[in-house]
């Protein structure tokens, strides 16, 4: 499954949110929610909640958010935070905003690094050291000082000042929470805090942290999600009769990846790179010396598991998404993309980093990490 960015993903999501907040969209907006609902509401609440994928929510019987689920739409390629979130901040398709994965090959700073937390791979050492900022990193500008009303961020205290917060949260003030009866109490701060016009964007981590640590399908990950649905249930509660409008959605899905499935990049594979591998687990872009030698003993290796494509050829076939691209955008997704097929995933081990796997996973193509839910709510 790719992206509907023609009026069905994240993205025509954020379109409309923008279109009905006053801005100026840089997609069209998405057909299940048009920007005149948006536009008739004072207030526009958008909670994003990390990893919870559409086909998870309608395997739940009944709830706060499956009640007030509306549709499916899509999430971005690859389907991770690093592209969706950025969507989510920016407006922008992967393909114009240019952050392709978990890990990120900056040509100018010379390094692959992890843009979210904003530090090199393996040795951990933050970019700014470097002499890399986070505008050279980030140039796509965040959507908030567009909007024709006032804009909240009510996201995780441990994230809220971070380089990549600071960058794409400029132009709206940012409030730190840290459980979600803080995130529903500093939202329902902020719309009742007077009569103006306001936009509200309040983010939810820990299902994904969890969902990556013990798997989306445990027990663990069940009992987060009873905690978001019920905080979602309060949240409205609350905010009833402000005349606000409430988004809720996420910015992937997940698939939990066995043992065996685990596959670890072979040594005669891993020889032929020039970096170490970037993007995700579940889609590695290969920069490497030799393409043609490359393509094909990837594919001898990796057989029915994976679907081994010059990176170029996904760009062309719209994976990424219209627009303009990155200036950058090329380096970014490296010579060859491992797209894997099935519960497989792929990692290679640089010094510095803890050999541990994630059982969740995400960012490639199964219905599972791509589908996401749009929830509406008038309260």
């Amino acid at each position: 499954m790719l992206p509907d960015y023609q009026g069905g993903s994240l993205v025509n999501l954020i379109a409309s949110i923008v279109e009905g907040c006053g801005g100026r969209p840089r997609h069209e907006p998405l057909a299940k929610l048009p920007a005149g609902e948006v536009a008739a509401a004072r207030n526009v609440v958008l909670f994003v909640i990390d990893g919870l994928g559409d086909n998870y929510l309608m395997r739940q019987a009944s709830g706060e958010l499956a009640r007030r689920r509306r549709a499916a739409i899509t999430s971005v390629f690859p389907s991770t935070t690093a592209s969706a979130i950025t969507t989510t901040y920016t407006g922008c398709t992967p393909l114009e905003h240019g952050l392709t994965g978990w890990f990120t090959y900056f040509g100018e700073a010379g390094y692959v690094a992890a843009p979210l937390p904003f530090r090199t791979r393996g040795d951990n050492i933050p970019l700014r050291e470097k002499g890399f900022s986070p505008q050279r990193a980030f140039p796509a500008e965040p959507l908030f000082a567009s909007l024709g009303r006032r804009s909240w961020v009510v996201t995780h205290r441990q994230i809220v000042d971070s380089e990549y917060n600071l960058r794409h949260c400029a132009g709206a003030e940012r409030r730190a929470h840290k459980s979600l009866d803080e995130l529903v109490d500093q939202v329902e701060s902020v719309v009742k805090s007077d009569a103006a016009p306001k936009f509200v964007y309040a983010y939810w981590p820990e299902y994904d942290a969890i969902s990556h640590r013990q798997g989306s399908l445990g027990p663990e990950a069940a009992a987060e999600f009873t905690r978001i649905d019920a905080a979602f249930g309060r949240l409205r509660t609350r905010l009833s009769g402000t005349d606000s409008l409430i988004v809720a959605t996420a910015d992937h899905g997940f698939i939990d990846v066995p043992r065996e499935e685990s596959l670890e990049l072979a040594p005669d594979l891993a020889s032929m790179l020039r970096f170490p591998l970037c993007g995700e687990r579940r889609v590695a872009y290969c920069h490497v010396h030799s393409v043609d030698d490359f393509l094909q003993k990837a594919k001898d290796w990796l057989g029915g598991r994976a679907d081994v494509r010059r990176s170029s050829e996904l760009v062309e076939e719209g994976w990424f998404g219209p627009g303009e691209p990155h200036p950058r955008f090329a380096e970014r997704i490296g010579d060859v993309a491992l797209v894997m097929r099935g519960r497989a995933s792929v990692k290679d081990w640089t010094p510095g980093e803890p050999r541990h796997l994630h059982i969740g996973n995400h960012g490639g193509s199964s219905e599972d990490e791509m589908l996401i839910p749009l929830i509406v709510e008038n309260a």
